[in-house]
Order: C-alpha cells, then sequence, then structure tokens
C-alpha cells in the first residue's frame, strides 16, 4: 500500500509540477503530509473505545501471568525445531523477495517505450512510472489482500515452492524487454509495450501472493510457543532475500 501511495504520488507531481525543483518539492512533501497525518492518529488512537478496551486488557493482566509470559519471552528459543518445520517456508519466502528485487527496480525502472521517438507524454514521461511503479505495487497489493481469501498451496505441499522456483523466468524476460541503454544484450525480443505491462505485473502480483503465503504458513506448522521466534526467522529470510537480491540486481543491469 505504501508503495502504491509513493507512485500515486510520483505520478501526480509529474502532471502537476512544471519543472524538476517544484516536482520533487510536491513529492517529498507529500511524505510529510502523511508522516502529520500518523502523528495525529497516533494521539488520537488512544481515545476510541476499541483502542481503550486492549489497552485496558494488557493492564489488568496479573503480574503472575505477567512474569510467566516474560519469563518465556526472555529465554533462547531452540532454532533446530524452527528449521526443521519451517525452513523450506523460509528458503519460499527468501527466494520470492530475492527474485523480486533482482529487477525490481534496477531493470524493471530502466525498461522504456518503444515509441519514445513519438515524444508522446504517455512514452516519455509515464511510461516507466505506471508500467513500473505504479503496476508493480498495486499487483503486489493486490497478491497479499488476496491471501485473506485464498491460501492455496498448502504449507506442505511441493506446489508452493516449485510455483516460487517458476518466477526464475521473470528475470530474464524483463532483462529482453526494451530496457535501456543495452551494453552487451542487444536483442530486444519483446518490442512492444504491452511485454513489460504484463510481466511487472505478474511480477508484483507473484510476490504478494507467494511471498504472504510462507509468512502466513511458518507460525503455525511449529508449536505454539515457538510461533512468535518462527516470525522472527521468517522476517531473516526475507530480509536476507532483500539483500542477496540487490546484490544480484548490480550484476544483471551491468550484463544487459
Amino acid at each position: 500500500m505504501g508503495g502504491t501511495l509513493t507512485a500515486l504520488a510520483s505520478i501526480l507531481t509529474l502532471t502537476l509540477a512544471q519543472d524538476v525543483t517544484n516536482n520533487a518539492l510536491g513529492y517529498f512533501l507529500t511524505a510529510d503530509i502523511f508522516i502529520l497525518l500518523c502523528i495525529i492518529s497516533y494521539l488520537l488512537l488512544p481515545k476510541f473505545a476499541y483502542s481503550r478496551h486492549y489497552m485496558l486488557a494488557v493492564t489488568s493482566v496479573s503480574p503472575g501471568t505477567l512474569g510467566e509470559d516474560h519469563a518465556t519471552a526472555g529465554g533462547v528459543p531452540p532454532l533446530q525445531p524452527i528449521i526443521k518445520k519451517a525452513g523450506l517456508l523460509g528458503l519460499c519466502v527468501f527466494y520470492v523477495f530475492s527474485v523480486s528485487i533482482t529487477v525490481f527496480p534496477a531493470v524493471s525502472s530502466g525498461i522504456q517505450s518503444v515509441n519514445m521517438d513519438s515524444g508522446s507524454p504517455w512514452a516519455t514521461t509515464y511510461f516507466v512510472p505506471l508500467t513500473s511503479f505504479l503496476l508493480y505495487n498495486v499487483a503486489d497489493f493486490c497478491g497479499r489482500q488476496a491471501t485473506a481469501w485464498v491460501q492455496i498451496p498448502g504449507p506442505t505441499s511441493r506446489v508452493l515452492p516449485a510455483l516460487v522456483l517458476c518466477r526464475s523466468v521473470l528475470v530474464p524476460l524483463l532483462m529482453f524487454c526494451n530496457y535501456q541503454p543495452r551494453d552487451h544484450l542487444h536483442t530486444v525480443l519483446f518490442s512492444n509495450d504491452v511485454y513489460p505491462v504484463i510481466f511487472n505485473c505478474l511480477l508484483g502480483l507473484s510476490n504478494g501472493y507467494l511471498g504472504t503465503l510462507p509468512m502466513i504458513y511458518g507460525p503455525k506448522v511449529v508449536p505454539r510457543e515457538l510461533a512468535e521466534a518462527t516470525g522472527v526467522v521468517m522476517s531473516f529470510f526475507l530480509t536476507l532475500g532483500l539483500a542477496v537480491g540487490s546484490a544480484f540486481s548490480v550484476l544483471i543491469v551491468h550484463s544487459i
């Protein structure tokens, strides 16, 4: 959702601002406005009955129960049973995000319209913000939201890692779109603007869906007392995937 709002803010400032300075000013003012709204929301939150109900529930916990929770939380959870139960799901999260960050935004934002010479606003100004950033983030958001209603394949299914591996094909597909400049791979196989639209939608949709499913499944396949620690481990795999994908994106860009 944050990425979608950022992409919309970029397109809006490109439309309204006539020069780079005003464009940048409007773009970052949008972020300031949202920060201000967050601060106001934070200050208003304790005034709502919903918030007060749960805040009161926390303060009313007996000291004995609270001590037990802290004792459990303070110990170091065993890593071996977590890896044994949720290791494959963690690898799925790692691979999903490493593939996505390998090509987005390093490659996808460098794909230009094949009609650039026409001089139309679509080709020169709006093509990259719309096809690379907005479409990807909207598709990613839709993929994440879809997991609230549909959760297939299951946590133990071999179809899930197979689908995750299938996303690898999106890397060469985007590389052979009209990425510019090209120093090594001079052949553009997909010389139509519809191709990056389709590929970016597939990249975002699969990232949102296949990246969220393992994150949901991970804490569910371990004993309840290990659920929180498993969530931390899954987040580690996610962060590692982002780091590895960022490193590979440099190699991919220099190889095109």
